[in-house]
Parts: C-alpha cells; sequence; structure tokens
C-alpha cells in the first residue's frame, strides 16, 4: 500500500497484473507494437459516415442558419485577424433575433424572470408589487418553489390556465380549456411534434404535408426528417401573397395521385413574405380543411406584429367557432404561438405553447405520451410565456411602463416596415410587396441572365449566388430566396427588418448601391 501511495504522489499509477500474468503496462506496449507493425489496421471504420447515417437526416436542409451563415462566421473570423474588406462589420439580417440586432427587453418581463430565478428577490424594494406576485403564482407551482424542478410534460398547471385565460381574452370570449394546452419548447417544438404524431404509411399511403410557398424552412426540414411528402402550394406573389384556396385545391388533386395529404400548414402573419391573412380567406381555409378531412396546423407567432391599418390579426380559433358547431366539433386544430417574436423578442428563452382542439381522445394520450419523452419543456421559457399571456392590466403598478414599451417595439417595427418596403420599391430591378406584419421583408430581384449563366457556372442558385455575392461585397447577410421556396424562374431574398433604423437605412443603402453595381456588371 505504501509503495502504490507513492506512485499516486508522483503522478504514476502501480502497475497491475492483467488476467494472463502480464503487466497492462506491458501489454500496452505490446498492442502498439502490432499497431506499428501493420499500420494499416491502425484506424478502424469509422461506424457513422455519410453513407450510414440515417438519410432523413440528411435530407434536412434549413437555410436560415445554411451555407450563407457559415460563410458570414468565416468573414467575421477574417474581419477579427486583421484581414481588410470592404466594410467594417457583418450585418447578420438573416434571422428574426430581435435583441440581437438591439432590440432592449420588456422590463416587465424581466423582473418577472429575475424574482422567478433568485427568489430572494422578492424582499427587495427594487422590485415592483405585480411583478412580485407573477413571480410567487409561478413558483408556488413549481416543485420546490423552484424553477430548478421539472414540471409536468405538458407544462406547469397554472401556467397553462393563464394561456386559456389569454385565449379566450384574444378571441373574443371563445372559450379555452386548459387541458387543450401544451407548453412547448418555442414554437418549433409544438410543429415537429404535431407532425410526428400525423405522420405515418408507406408508398402512396405516405403522408402528405401540404406548406405554403415561400414558407418557413422548419417545415420542409421536419417533413424531410419523418420521411413525408411535402405537398407545395404557392402563395400569390401577384396579389400581396394571398392564399388562394383554388391553389389549395390544384395541390391536394395532384398530391392524391403519389401520397395522402393529411395536413395543412399556414402561416398567419407570413414569414417570409409578411402578409396577413383576411378573414374570409381563413375561413375559405377552414372550409376547404373539413371539406378535405385535413388537419389543420396555423402558425401564429406574429399574431402582434401586425403594421397595415388595412389589416387585423384573426386566430383560427375564432374563425373556427363562428363558423358554427359543424366546424367548431370537427375540424382537428394546432395552433401555436412563441416568446420569441410579437414585442418580445424573448428568442433565447425558448417558450411557446399549442392549442390543439378536437384531438381525439386516444390520440391526446398518444401526444401526452411523446411530450413526457422530453421530460418537460424548459421551465424557464414556461415562466417567460407566462408573462407574454398575463401582463400587466390597468390599475397595476408596471402597466404604463409595460404598455409604452410595448408599443414603441411594436410602433417602430411598422416604422421600419414601411421604410423597407418604400426603399427597395425605389430600386431598379428589386420589386418588395407590402410588409403587411411579421418582421421581414421578402422582395423579388430580376437577375440578368448573365448573371443565372454566372451562377450556374458556381454550381449555385443565382439568388444564392446574388446573396453571396452580397455578403463579400458588403458584409451583410440575408438568406436566398431558394431557402424557402419560390415559383420556378423567380429569384427572392428575406430580410428581418430588426435593426434599429439608422442601421436599417444604412443596409437599405447598401443593398441598394450593390444592386445597382450588380446589374450594371452583369447586364
Amino acid at each position: 500500500m505504501q509503495r502504490a501511495a507513492a506512485f499516486v504522489r508522483r503522478g504514476c499509477s502501480p502497475r497491475t497484473t492483467g488476467p494472463w500474468g502480464r503487466s497492462r503496462s506491458s501489454a500496452a506496449a505490446e498492442a502498439s507494437a502490432v499497431l506499428k507493425e501493420r499500420p494499416e489496421r491502425s484506424r478502424r471504420e469509422r461506424i457513422l459516415t455519410l453513407e450510414s447515417m440515417n438519410p432523413q437526416v440528411k435530407a434536412v436542409e434549413y437555410a436560415v442558419r445554411g451555407p450563407i451563415v457559415l460563410k458570414a462566421g468565416e468573414i467575421e473570423l477574417e474581419l477579427q485577424r486583421g484581414i481588410k474588406k470592404p466594410f467594417t462589420e457583418v450585418i447578420r439580417a438573416n434571422i428574426g433575433d430581435a435583441q440581437a440586432m438591439g432590440q432592449p427587453p420588456i422590463t416587465f418581463l424581466r423582473q418577472v424572470m429575475a424574482l422567478c430565478t433568485y427568489p430572494n428577490l422578492l424582499d427587495s424594494p427594487s422590485f415592483p408589487e405585480d411583478a412580485k406576485k407573477r413571480a410567487q403564482r409561478i413558483l408556488q407551482a413549481c416543485g420546490g418553489n423552484s424553477l430548478g424542478s421539472y414540471s409536468a410534460s405538458q407544462g406547469v398547471n397554472c401556467i397553462r390556465e393563464d394561456v386559456a385565460a389569454y385565449i379566450t381574452r384574444r378571441d373574443g370570449g371563445v372559450p379555452a380549456d386548459p387541458d387543450n394546452i401544451y407548453l412547448t419548447t418555442g414554437a418549433s417544438d409544438g410543429i415537429s411534434t404535431i407532425l410526428k404524431i400525423l405522420v405515418s404509411g408507406g408508398g402512396k399511403s405516405r403522408t402528405g404535408v401540404m406548406i405554403p410557398i415561400p414558407q418557413y424552412p422548419l417545415y420542409s426540414a421536419v417533413i424531410s426528417e419523418l420521411d413525408a411528402i411535402q405537398v407545395n402550394y404557392y402563395l400569390d406573389e401577384e396579389n400581396c401573397w394571398a392564399l388562394n384556396v383554388e391553389e389549395l385545391r390544384r395541390a391536394v388533386r395532384e398530391a392524391k395521385g403519389h401520397c395522402n395529404p393529411k395536413a395543412l400548414c399556414v402561416i398567419n402573419p407570413g414569414n417570409p413574405t409578411g402578409q396577413v391573412q383576411s378573414r374570409k380567406c381563413i375561413e375559405d381555409v377552414i372550409h376547404f380543411a373539413w371539406e378535405e378531412k385535413l388537419f389543420l396546423l396555423a402558425d401564429e407567432v406574429y399574431q402582434d406584429n401586425v403594421y397595415s391599418p388595412d389589416c387585423s390579426f384573426h386566430s383560427f380559433k375564432k374563425v373556427l367557432y363562428e363558423m358554427g358547431p359543424e366546424y367548431s366539433s370537427n375540424v382537428e386544430l394546432a395552433s401555436f404561438h412563441s416568446t420569441s417574436k410579437g414585442y418580445m423578442g424573448e428568442c433565447g428563452y425558448r417558450g411557446g405553447y399549442m392549442e390543439v382542439i378536437n384531438l381525439h381522445p386516444e390520440i391526446k394520450g398518444q401526444l401526452v405520451k411523446l411530450l413526457s419523452v422530453r421530460l418537460c419543456p424548459p421551465v424557464s421559457g414556461q415562466a417567460a410565456m407566462d408573462i407574454v399571456v398575463n401582463p400587466p392590466v390597468p390599475g397595476e403598478e408596471s402597466f404604463e411602463q409595460f404598455s409604452r414599451e410595448k408599443e414603441s417595439v411594436l410602433g417602430n417595427l411598422a416604422k421600419k416596415a414601411k421604410l423597407t418596403e418604400d426603399l427597395f420599391n425605389q430600386v431598379p430591378g428589386i420589386h418588395c410587396n407590402p410588409l403587411q406584419g411579421a418582421m421581414y421583408a421578402f422582395p423579388r430581384i430580376f437577375l440578368p441572365a448573365k448573371a443565372v449563366e454566372a451562377a450556374q457556372a458556381h454550381e449555385m442558385a443565382p439568388d444564392m449566388f446574388y446573396c453571396m455575392k452580397l455578403l463579400e461585397e458588403t458584409g451583410i447577410c440575408v438568406v436566398p430566396g431558394s431557402g424557402f421556396g419560390q415559383r420556378e424562374g423567380t429569384y427572392h431574398f428575406r430580410m428581418t427588418i430588426l435593426p434599429p433604423v439608422e442601421k436599417l437605412k444604412t443596409v437599405l443603402q447598401k443593398v441598394k448601391d450593390f444592386h445597382v453595381k450588380f446589374l450594371e456588371r452583369f447586364a
């Protein structure tokens, strides 16, 4: 024992005898000698390769964080190393990350989150009483009065109750049942979960999922991962990206020859297109889903982001109930919301919810089972969602400041939406539809034939070629329209309107100057 202890003190291990009487160190030396004699066997083949991996995962593409963003990261590293560029910074206009773009967080939300995270602050006079009450209510519903505990798989009960109350208020009294509310890791988690439950079959019976084109690439990515069939329906660019039911009929008719269309996804307000669908359009879509026996997925994460005075947000749930019991008792609907967008911009908390109605009771059990596999969504994200659906009300201490901050964020976004639309439409060879809602522009770019040929020579989609040149020459990172889908022969890019007004003006001017030079170069 003393000898072994001495070895350990000197940083060594005592030599032990292996099962055949040799010391472990000598066995290791022999193995090393064998490998030196046979170097071809020194590295075994990898179990996981591009050939052996899950082909559905390999088929997944996600343009919002795709090749253009990787290139932006490389350029940032080059700038840090002092390599000279025609610009001093990369402006990441590729993603709707509000706070990364400088949008300040809502004070009340952060106060409640601070109190929930560190309850010792509940005794501090620096925090308003209404924030303390919200935090205490959330903590009392958590195991051990702590955000660090697991919650029920469906989410913290009192937060689901608050979500249901919020939906009822939003929809003018249309009731919402907390038992139909599922808290999620952002809206994306809910959308993926519902699609997992929906997808089944093989061959011509494989599940078809109808998605808008242009679409948010989450949908195509999940459809690829689940080996379902993507059924495209095209939004009408000539009519401000409206959703036309005749186009839905065309898409479903053609799809029935090779799959079983089972679900219809609608994004309202639209991402990347920024349109806000009319109430009549939503009625038509619901009737179509009822007629074709389709499960409806309503992605409504931008419901607070409506800027055009001629537009209003109408939830699918509200319209469904107003159409009468024949629809409201039969159409299966999952609708989604999130802390990431709206006026909150709390992307990092990954808070969200889905309301699922008219689900078969046995399927409801299967859904809860599937959710239980991931234990629960982050409880901090659930708490953030609670503050979104249960904000200060008139008469409470924080109401005035909260209202002022909310109106400031949404007012600025409305100004930036109009500014972006107006400036893009002043550029020859760019056309931008009105930005009615959400937080992106999706302008159409008209590219000369020589630019298309140059892109083909580089084995790139023409709008990817354009966006890559834009990044390399100006430092502005946007996402090519080909990553969202677009009609054949048309080209676009998506750009967020989130940067502060002065920086947004700079971005738009740089895009204008670049576009004019690009047209001249390839004329």
